[in-house]
């Protein structure tokens, strides 16, 4: 081989060798160490670069093929590790500046042309150039080709089609350019070099390509997608670019002279002396169009105005720089296009380039809010109102070009809005017309931006007390001429609520202006045009809708309200009446002839609303203000006699009873009635509410209830329920906001409904019978899922009232059965719905099912009904004819039952139960349980059709047993027996059961499986339970039911498997059958084990527990050698265990060979070999873990079951560790069995011995020895931590307890150790640690008088200052920080003496708490607020401390002042939520209580400058508040 490389030189440079031999020569030459050459590596890369170079300036001509793979090879030398490692080991190779050239060319053909020539390779070598450092010094050697490369790689990267293969390297490679030009930059010493090569090459190309990253272009998966990390870097690369090239520090001067017209501060500056203008320029080169396409190039202008002026911001701002910063503004803000409509009306903008435009708006005026940069006084004082006029310009721009339908817009507004009020007041009227009273806003998004806008308008106008003045702007706006029809609702949710809360903080004297204001609008210009007016009706309803609220929402006076104010709102409640309200109605009895219904409706609306307000505030004022009384019962009789006209032509009728409004006679209100009963609008729901006052104060002022009374009372119900009845008979209807005035066709049978609803209690007493049972056959209808249709939502993330909703929380209500007719009625419904659809699936004759099932078919069950008053008695002959009941249902049940559901009325029947288990079943009388009992029984009896599928006959079964269950928990359940014998009812229920199970191709494992198992097993033995309450011969019961079991199929099945002896699989109906055996061993057990002692105890009883026991074993032995077994069986061998036990309480029978009187000891010991082994697997399971502990309980109380010549102690607590130790075992699942670790740890302490218990403390010490920590065996740590606590938690004997007491030093000891360890982990194991902590504070508690030594104790200290508080994520921070607190918190309330002599180290931990909270509750630079929530808790436990420590004064009061500096001088470093800084505040407060006046002296005089500032303003505001209030309340204590 080495003939063949020699002269390898002449052969590459020789003409007579082919270009194919050249490359292979090359290629072989570059891996082949056989190849000796004098500087080989450089001579084969100047080779290669040489001939493209050659290529590339027409010298040499060379096919497309070889030209590729002369890339290739390139490239494959760049990026080889054998250049790496000779470069890594010193060797100097260098790259021929031509070859550079070369590819920043092709890279350039590639940008402008989009050629792929070629592209990839030359990609790839200049990303191995860029990723060699020896290499890349070229390009920091010559600044001019990495400045040229990185303006070519942005501009090809802006050009690639979003599916390009070749984007992700061209990315890759302009990642790396861009951080070798940032490091070039950071060097640069001219900064006029580095603003030109920004401005002049980079800025555009900069621009666009990170406009274009941030609104994701290459973000869909594809061969083009670029991963979000890389793009978030670029784009940090591409501001970092700009930002060191167009605002650096050096510059300022420059920017103060253009902007600011200041002369240059030096005049040597000879680099900068030709750098006149630099905003200009950027400006210029950013609004050149030449560079990208027209509707590209306003998208990239947009973003990078914002941009640019959040870097000048970072770069120039600082106190005195604020006019600067803003004179930037300007200019910036003049690059966007809506800045162009200020000249003249210009090119019309689409929907989305507004948005665009005035999301750049958004950000350039938060940025001048967020800064400081508007200072008003200074703005006014020193610079001529420069930025207020700027503002200004802005406003009317934007009042002047509305867009409703952007929410940036809206955001722009109140951005002005929070800057200066003044802003805006000018253009207030046009700005409350489109932003508010005319802008129809439907995007939800859009909504909360007006919103927002509308509660920060009032908000402002109420700080300022001048509502009144924005109010006489917005009755302006509503009484101007405007096509009313097409505005929205005046007073929609969010509107209504701003305007409520600011009418909160008002004086009364305001209130009564707006009102006043209002009264008066509305008399002016709007009443006197009324009169067949639709425009003026439309704006009469809109001023009633704002009046409405403007009243409703005031506070309302008392007693303690000034005689003035009560008088005046009296006459203005008056005036209202007289000159409002009266009139209105007045033209709803003479109507102009036969105008359009428009007008009538409006007009009704907005006279109805403000007789129901009148009224409310009426009867508000009167029961609150008893001078209002007065002064209302001294003026009754006056305006009596003064009120004239149509409402009062007739003579009033003599009663006693209110009016439904003072003035109006009853015949007026028939006529006004009639007028609106033709709409479902506001006024129907108005006429509804005044009904309902009327109500109110029938009940309130009469006091005896006569005829009359209840008369009235009864009309009035009626007509409120009878009003809504026809637009809840439609059956849909769309979401209500809440609001009054928004009550339209569609939203009325929504507030109609919530108005019944809401009154119930009022109305329910005075409804008929027949008006209850529509009541409740509307609510059963409404319920979600039962056909009732809400319509669509305008936007479902927005709370709305709907039908559903509504009726839903009345069921869900726990007040719900306080109206027992309602509910009686309610229920008559449900189980009349219930009944109609198993009617519906009945097959064949009806006749004799409705013999057979009378419950069926009866109208009332409330009523007894004859066949049940038959049932109840006894027949003469000594018959009972209650069993007649149970063999038509055990015939037909055996025959097959004559109801078959298909999967549709199963579904329905099922969505009827699901509403039955929302409600109290457990509280029903006798004569509904009974018929509710019959009645779901039917419904679990009836068979499933072909058509549904297995899951949903399995969960409709399981519902209706648990349903079944619920009814005999109830105080009626023993009523059912009335009807039919206990046995008979497992007969008929087990019977149906099997024969569904065999139908069912279900497992029984799987969960639907264990919950219908449940629910049937939880029902037997209630019924079962019950059988022995009622003490119904017990004997006879029992031993049919044990009869019928023996006998059934399933039995014969599991003893024929029993005899075979194999494993079997586990059917569902062998489940169900061992599900009732052991639901009557359980039932049994108990009655045998009471009545023993009794010697008139059936002796049958005890033989059929024995039978029972028996027929158990015998199902379960097949099953007890499988797998880690379920809970149901773990359940079962309990109760079978239990139940053995219960039988054999002394010496009565003699045992058998084996020495155990029991019936199964070799299942017993079976199952507690298979628990030992199977123990840690059953841990993920904690109901199977729960029954596994149950049995070892019961197993430790049978010693003949114990193994011969093995400790039981020492064999559970063994499988006890292994599933503490278990890495398959994860911490929750040891977190969620711990209740049961601990109750089995108790009954092996209860059956061990001190030896046994002296191990056991051996074994813990051994988990905790610090080898553990250095192996590491994390799991026999944690094992030995669980295990104290255990222990800590279990009841133990004297002296156990004193054994583990004299042992504690050695467990704080080996706790103290075991935590330095995992601390010093880097990141700690926290996993360790925290346990350590609930351990150690556990510990401490129960030692409170065992614990002698106070080094043990201080030992505690040592662990909390070793626990990392920093560094941690929040939710780690979370578990960490109150486990800490715990700690400390129990050593200063139980070792107050070991905490007096160790006081600095506690001040150290508490204080290392402190810190840890300011850093987490911190405002941070980036992100949210989302962990405040932990942080809040945190820091309320702070405060909490410190009010433990302030308890001591006289063992911390020396340590005050202290205390006091450091959280000052620790606060004085960040700035924290107001949330968590008031939390701390409070706490210091505590401890500034200690101080006395020399204390805080001293502080004054040693802090530093800047943290007494701090002080001094926490002092201030601790005098103001915290002081001042506590002196307030000692005076007034005794």
């Amino acid at each position: 081989m080495a003939a063949v490389y020699s002269g390898i030189s002449l052969k590459l440079k020789s003409k007579r060798t082919s270009w194919e031999d050249k490359l292979k020569l090359a290629h072989f030459a570059w891996i082949s160490h056989q190849c000796v050459l004098p500087n080989k590596e450089q001579v084969l890369l100047d080779w290669a670069s040489q001939s493209l170079v050659s290529f590339y300036k027409k010298k040499l001509e060379l096919k497309e093929d070889i030209v590729e793979r002369l890339w290739v090879y390139v490239d494959n030398i760049l990026h080889s590790k054998k250049l790496q490692h000779l470069l890594k080991n010193g060797k100097t190779i260098t790259l021929q500046i031509s070859l550079v050239k070369v590819i920043n060319d092709r890279i350039a053909e590639f940008s402008l042309s989009g050629s792929q020539r070629h592209v990839g390779a030359v990609l790839s070598c200049c990303q191995g150039v860029l990723s060699t450092p020896a290499l890349a010094v070229i390009y920091a050697a010559r600044q001019e080709l990495l400045v040229a490369l990185l303006s070519q790689l942005c501009w090809a990267a802006c050009r690639q089609p979003e599916a390009s293969a070749a984007a992700a390297l061209l990315f890759e490679v302009t990642h790396l350019a861009l951080g070798h030009y940032l490091s070039v930059q950071q060097q640069q010493v001219n900064p006029r070099r580095a603003f030109g090569e920004v401005t002049g090459h980079l800025l555009q190309p900069c621009l666009v390509l990170r406009h274009l990253l941030a609104a994701g272009t290459w973000a869909q998966a594809g061969p083009g997608q670029l991963r979000p990390a890389l793009s978030r870097d670029l784009r940090s690369q591409l501001e970092a670019v700009v930002r060191g090239g167009a605002f650096q520090p050096e510059l300022l001067s420059s920017y103060k002279e253009e902007l600011l017209d200041q002369p240059p501060e030096d005049t040597k500056m000879g680099a900068m002396k030709n750098l006149l203008a630099p905003t200009a320029t950027v400006i210029a080169r950013l609004a050149d169009a030449g560079y990208c396409e027209p509707p590209l190039h306003a998208a990239v202008v947009a973003s990078a105005v914002a941009l640019l002026y959040k870097l000048f911001l970072d770069a120039y701002l600082k106190e005195g720089t604020q006019l600067l910063c803003f004179q930037a503004l300007p200019r910036l803000f003049g690059c966007l296009r809506v800045a162009r409509l200020q000249e003249g009306p210009g090119p019309a903008l689409s929907t989305s380039d507004w948005t665009t435009e005035l999301l750049v708006v958004e950000q350039l005026l938060a940025s001048v809010a967020n800064n400081n940069i508007y200072n008003i006084a200074a703005d006014r004082i020193r610079h001529g109102e420069a930025q207020f006029r700027f503002y200004r310009r802005l406003a009317e721009l934007l009042v002047s070009h509305p867009q409703a339908s952007v929410p940036a817009w809206f955001r722009c507004l109140r951005a002005l809005l929070s800057l200066n009020h003044l802003i805006l007041e000018p253009d207030l009227d046009d700005l409350l017309a489109s932003a508010w009273i005319d802008a129809d806003v439907t995007e939800l998004r859009t909504r909360k931006a007006q919103e927002a806008l509308v509660h920060t308008l009032f908000q402002t106008y109420v700080k300022l007390r001048q509502v009144p003045r924005l109010l006489e702007e917005v009755l302006g706006v509503i009484c101007r001429p405007a096509a009313e029809a097409l505005r929205p609702p005046v007073l929609a949710a969010g509107p209504s609520s701003a305007l409520r809360e600011g009418l909160l903080d008002l004086p009364p004297s305001q209130i009564l202006d707006t009102w006043a204001l209002v009264l008066d609008k509305f008399g002016a210009a709007v009443l006197p045009c009324l009169r067949g007016d639709v425009d003026m009706a439309l704006k009469a309803l809109s001023l009633s809708a704002l009046l409405h609220c403007v009243m409703a929402h005031t506070r309302c006076p008392d007693g303690g309200t000034p005689l003035p104010v009560v008088r005046r709102t009296r006459a203005t409640m008056e005036r209202m009446l007289r000159e409002l309200v009266q009139p209105l109605l007045g033209l709803l009895l003479a109507p102009p002839g036969p105008g359009p219904e428009l007008w009538l409706q409006k007009v009704g609306d907005a006279a109805l609303l403000l007789a129901y307000t009148w009224a409310q505030v009426d009867a508000t004022l009167g029961l609150n203000c008893s001078q209002y009384r007065a002064a209302s019962s001294s003026s009754s009789s006056s305006s009596s006699s003064s009120s004239s006209g149509a409402l009062t032509a007739e003579a009033p009728e003599s009663s006693g009873l209110p009016p439904l409004l003072p003035g109006v006679e009853v015949r007026s209100w028939r006529k006004i009635e009639k007028a609106v009963a033709r709409f479902d609008s506001v006024g129907r729901y108005c006429l509804e509410q005044l009904h309902l006052q009327k109500m109110k104060r029938t009940l309130v002022q009469t006091g005896s209830r006569s005829e009359e009374v209840l008369q009235a009372l009864r009309a009035d119900a009626a007509y409120i329920l009878g009003s809504g009845r026809e637009s809840l008979a439609r059956g849909t209807a769309a979401p209500w906001d809440g609001q009054v005035g928004t009550v339209s066709a569609d939203t009325y049978p929504v507030a109609h409904w919530h108005l019944v609803v809401s009154n119930l209690t009022i109305l329910v007493p005075y409804l008929g019978p027949g008006d209850v049972r529509y009541l409740a056959g509307i609510l059963l209808r409404t319920l979600p899922g039962n056909g009732a249709q809400d319509g669509p939502a305008d936007d479902d993330e927005e709370p709305r009232v709907t039908l559903g909703k509504i009726s839903e929380a009345v069921v869900r209500s726990p007040l719900f059965p306080e109206l027992p007719s309602l509910y009686a009625a309610f229920l008559t419904h449900l189980a009349e719905g219930c009944a109609g659809i198993l009617r519906a699936g009945a097959r064949g004759d009806p006749g004799p099912l409705r013999q057979q099932l009378p419950w069926l078919f009866e109208e009332d069950p409330v009523d007894a009904a004859p066949w049940e008053t038959k049932l109840a008695k006894v027949g003469p002959e000594g018959t009972e004819p209650r069993g007649e009941v149970a063999q038509n249902l055990l015939s037909l049940v055996q025959g097959g039952f004559p109801v078959r559901l298909e999967e549709e009325p199963l579904g329905r029947l099922l969505g009827l139960l699901e509403v039955m288990s929302t409600l109290q079943l457990d509280s029903l009388a006798a004569p509904h349980h009974t018929h509710y009992f019959l009645l779901l029984l039917s419904a679990a009896l009836a068979a499933s059709g072909g058509s549904c599928p297995p899951s949903l006959a399995l969960m409709f079964l399981t519902t209706c047993y648990r349903l079944l269950g619920r009814l005999q928990r109830g105080k009626s359940g023993r009523s059912v027996f009335k009807v039919m014998y206990a046995s008979e009812l497992c007969e008929i229920v087990l019977t149906s059961l099997f024969r569904a199970c065999r139908g069912l191709c279900v497992d029984g494992d799987a969960a639907p499986g264990r919950e219908f198992l449940q629910a049937a097993g939880t029902f037997l033995e209630q019924l079962l339970q019950m059988l022995v309450q009622v003490k119904h011969s017990l004997v006879l019961n029992f031993g049919k039911i044990l009869a019928f079991l023996s006998g059934c199929s399933a039995y014969k099945e599991a003893a024929a498997a029993a005899a075979r002896q194999r494993e079997q699989p586990r059917p569902l109906g062998r489940q169900l059958l061992l599900a009732s055996l052991t639901a009557l061993c359980r039932v049994l057990g108990p009655v045998v084990r009471e009545r023993r002692p009794q010697p008139d105890t059936p002796e049958a009883l005890p033989g059929l527990l024995q039978q029972a026991v028996l027929r158990t074993g015998a199902v379960l032995q097949p099953w007890a050698a499988r797998g880690p077994p379920p809970a149901a069986l773990l359940a079962t061998v309990s109760a079978l265990l239990e139940a053995d036990l219960g039988q054999h309480p002394g010496t009565e029978m003699s045992p058998a060979p084996d020495g155990t009187r029991l019936s199964h000891p070799d299942l017993y010991r079976g199952v507690y070999s298979q628990l030992l082994a199977e123990l840690p697997a059953l841990a993920a399971d904690p109901p199977a873990f729960q029954a596994a502990v149950s049995f070892l309980a019961l197993f430790f109380s049978a010693p003949e079951l114990h193994p011969v010549g093995e400790s039981v102690f020492t064999a559970v607590f063994q499988s006890l560790r292994r599933v503490l130790t278990d890495p398959a075992v994860p911490a929750p699942a040891v977190q969620a069995i711990e209740p049961h670790l601990g109750d089995l740890l108790a009954h092996l302490l209860a059956a061990g011995t001190t030896q046994d218990f002296r191990a056991m403390l051996q074994c813990v010490l051994r988990g905790l020895d610090l080898r553990n920590a250095w192996s590491p065996d994390q799991p026999a740590i944690l094992s030995a931590v669980t295990l104290i606590k255990l222990l800590l938690s279990c009841p133990v004997s004297e002296e156990q307890a004193s054994l583990f007491w004299r042992t504690s030093p050695q467990i704080v000891t080996a706790l103290t150790l075991q935590n330095r360890e995992a601390c010093q982990e880097q990141p700690a194991a926290l996993a360790v640690v925290e346990p350590i902590l609930d351990v150690l504070a556990l510990l401490l508690r129960r030692g409170e008088e065992a614990i002698r030594n106070p080094h043990h104790v201080s030992l505690a200290f040592s662990i909390l200052l070793a626990v990392p508080l920093d560094h941690l994520k929040p939710p780690e921070f979370g578990r960490v920080f109150p486990r800490v607190h715990s700690v400390l918190f129990t050593v200063l309330q139980c070792h107050p003496k070991v905490m007096l002599k160790a006081v600095p180290s506690f001040l150290n931990c508490f204080h290392r708490l402190v810190f840890s909270v300011m850093h987490e509750g911190r405002q941070k630079d980036k992100g949210g607020a989302e962990d405040l929530a932990g942080v809040l808790a945190c820091a309320r436990l702070v405060e909490r401390m410190y009010s433990h420590i302030a308890a001591r004064a006289e063992d911390f009061a020396v340590f005050s002042p202290f205390m006091v500096a450091q959280y000052v001088s620790e606060v004085q470093k960040v700035t924290l939520y107001p949330a968590v800084k008031g939390h701390l505040q409070e706490g210091i407060y505590l401890i500034l209580d200690l101080c006395i006046e020399p204390d805080v002296q001293f502080l004054r005089a040693s802090l530093p400058p800047g943290v007494r500032d701090v002080f001094k303003e926490l002092h201030n505001d601790y005098v103001k508040y915290h002081r001042a209030k506590h002196e307030g309340e000692r005076r007034y204590a005794v």
